[in-house]
């Protein structure tokens, strides 16, 4: 007999549905990140104090590829655990959640921070995030922990993400 907590066997939605499901709001959120940054790196952000562990601008798009693939092969997993029914079903929709809340918190901090040069409302929007990409970890857990896993580089790259933006804020 399988626990109440146990996801059931199988996926609930089809394959291609998933990898839409998976990679359309990344890419979006991808999207939206590179079109925010784009003008301002050598004009306004060039033009800002950074501290000494500040990455070279060609490795932000570096690190962001690889971690917005993880994200949706993150996505993609968590979308293939869902449960048919029972009770853990409320619990899988609420990971669900907590993930496309930190994806959007994603595509804000660029056009907040980048766009608006809004520095500490940017600092507000990659905290919240940081927050929500840690509950998603959490949440993912029970129901993929490879999902989970894939997660994990991400939280560590968005953390050193609060870290600079709060360090930028504090030299300008």
């Amino acid at each position: 007999m399988r626990a109440a907590t146990q996801v059931p066997e199988g996926s609930a939605l089809p394959r291609w549905m998933r990898l839409a499901a998976a990679i359309v709001p990344v890419v979006i959120t991808a999207a939206i990140g590179s079109a925010a940054t784009q003008a301002e790196i050598p004009g306004w952000y060039a033009s800002l104090n950074k501290p000494s562990f500040n990455p070279p601008n060609w490795l932000f798009p570096v690190a962001w590829t690889v971690l917005y693939t993880m994200i949706a092969v993150a996505l993609w997993r968590l979308l293939g655990a869902m449960p048919r029914t029972g009770p853990s079903r409320e619990g899988w929709w609420l990971a669900l959640a907590a993930f496309l809340v930190q994806l959007v918190l994603n595509a804000a901090w660029t056009p907040v921070f980048f766009t608006a040069h809004a520095i500490g409302s940017g600092l507000i929007v990659v905290a919240m995030l940081l927050v929500m990409v840690l509950w998603s970890i959490r949440l993912t857990w029970r129901f993929d922990q490879a999902a989970a896993w894939l997660l994990v580089p991400y939280a560590a790259w968005v953390a050193f993400a609060t870290l600079l933006n709060a360090a930028i804020l504090r030299l300008n």
